[in-house]
């Protein structure tokens, strides 16, 4: 099979083109993430945790699918099996996931046990597939009595079936199954399925939208990798028919689907371009709003999706972003609240919205270049994302919520267990966060004790990054071309050094210094630039030339908007990009604890505490009050926990 890979396209006459440009054109500019086959973690925080992942985690997932039958529907709907289909309409895609996840671990560390076992998955998989491509073993096991939600036939409730939601996972495990290993036989079971998709769906044909907004990011994908536009086109045909679809009706089997009937829940309650807030189900939210705008970067000449995503976003980063980077704070429908309707034990913070969130502001990023992308995703990454799983890498949270009366505790599995196999998937994909390049030079994103090499100025450059961030504010970056050569790099300046967390007014820092990093050269301090939030150090580098980065790490008290009435006389904590909360097995019950505005705080470093772990000693009367991580609750006794402390009126 012969693959094109990035292949630019034209400005495409499709409707809603104007002939601008996008934030980003298919040229030299175009700002790429670093592929992980080129980086690798050098111990520090990060290395640890995609290890637990590779070690334990994906090989968990992998038995809970087998176990729970996940794996064996794939059996049965090869006929392979007289067992019946068991679990829900969407499990295949627990299966897909955790394969995606396995083809990362892969490309970290090569194991040919792992590999053997996929392979065998993907056997499996194309058995189960039917003849013109369809592949929902919902369905194909029993099409006479497919699973509840599957509709009675072929595609006739896509807003609940997840038939679509499916096909988008299976295409993106099966690229990156291919990226890892060169095997093609997944990526064939994926463009069979795509196909059948082409025909199926389209103007003219069959006019509807998906219920789940996964299939655009990986149709997106598709076309990134062989070039083929009809995938590009079939994602831009699935936003643009959303809220103007002519199929939509209630579902016949009551209350049990009833929250899809609720067409802001789905984002179908208006075309996508018009659609002034973000609104409903919170992960369906963010792939929408990704794709909106990886396809702005893959049409020229289209930038109205572009738009609207920055729109979208200025209204979560002002009105529905929680301290932590969570995002959906409702529990019904699993959905954004309204406007500063920011509760903290009631949160849902679904771990698979922030997922979302994370690759939104990734497209974000790569769209335009600019750090304020990147600084909400270092806060989602390092506070609500990573809280989804435990220490040990086998029990989850599916909800993130930011209070707890101590009944609320981690999950072994879940009946929908999205949330881990999002897990697995996307911690293999740590690495590609850190670097991003251009033609003319490299974004340093995150700061990450790691090697990178990178083609750069006519020669390949390796940068050796060395930090305990976020422990420490303090980056080293060896920078050794092979030759002399000039470009430029671009080191982010965090949003937690200035006077709020992130762009806009929902939080901000008590004290309202804006501190500045540090950074030299070879030991002498050096001039640079500032570009949409990079310090750009633009020079003729050479073997050896050392970049040391300090950035101020201070704790700082947050204060939230006063719209948002659940922090209204509270106050959280935060040091770098890590926030704390307060667990009742160090402090007793926090519930009706109460600070002093101007209460004293300092850090220390736990080396036995939760297997090493920063905290904040912060001083109550004659006690001293332990704060730690976030991301760490809940792998200790249960208890009561709080992000957000009163503030005594003293």
């Amino acid at each position: 099979m012969k693959l094109l890979f990035l292949i630019p396209i034209g400005i495409l006459l499709l409707p809603g083109c104007t002939g601008k440009n996008t934030p980003i054109s298919q040229d030299s500019n175009e700002i790429k993430a670093l592929d992980i086959r080129n980086v690798t973690l050098r111990g520090g925080f990060w290395e640890p945790l995609v290890r637990r992942n590779i070690d334990v985690t994906i090989p968990y997932a992998f038995r809970m699918c087998e176990e729970t039958g996940r794996i064996e529907n794939f059996s049965v709907a090869a006929g392979n099996s007289t067992k019946k289909h068991e679990g829900e309409r969407y499990n295949d895609t627990d299966v897909f996931k955790i394969i995606e996840g396995a083809a990362g671990s892969l490309r970290i560390k090569p194991d040919p046990d792992l590999e053997r076992y996929t392979d065998s998955l993907i056997t499996l998989i194309g058995q189960a597939q039917e003849e013109d491509g369809y592949l929902f073993t919902a369905r194909s096991a029993d099409p006479d009595h497919p699973s509840p939600g599957a509709g009675s036939d072929r595609w006739t409730d896509i807003w609940v079936s997840h038939e679509l939601y499916n096909a988008g996972h299976l295409y993106e495990a099966a690229i990156a199954y291919y990226l890892a290993t060169g095997k093609d036989a997944l990526l064939n079971i994926a463009r069979k399925n795509a196909d059948l998709v082409c025909e199926v769906f389209g103007w003219g044909k069959k006019e509807a939208a998906p219920g789940h907004q996964e299939i655009e990011i990986g149709l997106i994908k598709l076309y990134q990798l062989t070039g083929d536009k009809k995938y590009l086109e079939q994602a831009r045909f699935f936003l643009d028919v959303r809220g103007k679809q002519q199929e939509y009706k209630e579902h016949p089997e009551g209350t049990r689907f009833a929250i899809y009937n609720n067409k802001p829940y789905l984002q179908q309650h208006a075309p996508i371009l018009e659609q002034p807030e973000a609104i409903g189900h919170a992960v369906r939210a963010t792939y929408m709003y990704t794709a909106m705008t990886d396809l702005a970067r893959y049409l020229p000449g289209c930038p109205a999706y572009h738009e609207k995503s920055e729109e979208l976003w200025k209204d979560v980063t002002g009105k529905k972003l929680y301290i932590t980077g969570g995002v959906g704070a409702r529990h019904e429908g699993e959905a954004f609240g309204e406007a500063y309707a920011l509760p903290n034990k009631e949160a849902y913070n679904e771990t698979c919205a922030a997922i979302g969130n994370v690759l939104w502001n990734q497209s974000l990023f790569l769209s335009t270049g600019n750090s304020k992308y990147m600084d909400v995703l270092e806060r989602t990454l390092y506070n609500g994302l990573i809280s989804g799983i435990s220490e040990d890498g086998m029990h989850f949270f599916y909800p993130n919520p930011l209070a707890s009366d101590g009944t609320y505790q981690r999950s072994p599995w879940f009946g929908v267990a999205c949330c881990p196999g999002n897990v697995c998937r996307f911690m293999a994909r740590v690495p590609d966060l850190i670097y991003a390049t251009t033609n003319a030079g490299v974004y340093v994103n995150l700061f990450v004790a790691s090697e990178a090499k990178i083609g750069l100025g006519g020669t390949t450059v390796k940068l050796e990054q060395q930090t305990e961030y976020p422990w420490s504010g303090s980056v080293s970056i060896l920078v050794s071309p092979e030759k002399k050569a000039d470009f430029t790099i671009k080191v982010r300046i965090p949003s937690w050094l200035g006077t709020a967390p992130f762009e806009g007014d929902l939080y901000h820092y008590m004290d309202q210094t804006a501190y500045q990093p540090e950074i030299s050269l070879n030991g002498k301090p050096v001039k640079y630039t500032v570009e949409k939030g990079y310090a750009c150090i633009k020079r003729s580098w050479q073997k050896n030339d050392r970049l040391e980065v300090s950035l101020p790490m201070p704790v700082r008290k947050v204060l939230a908007n006063a719209k948002v009435a659940a922090d209204s006389g509270r106050i959280a904590f935060e040091r770098g990009p890590i926030v704390y909360c307060l667990e009742e097995v160090d402090n007793g019950k926090i519930s009706k604890l109460e600070l002093p505005a101007d209460v004293p705080s300092e850090y220390q470093y736990n080396e036995t505490l939760l297997g090493g772990t920063g905290t904040l000693k912060v001083e109550q009367n004659d006690k001293i009050l332990t704060a730690i991580p976030y991301f760490l609750w809940a792998n200790r006794s249960p208890g009561e926990m709080a992000v957000w402390i009163k503030v005594n009126s003293r």
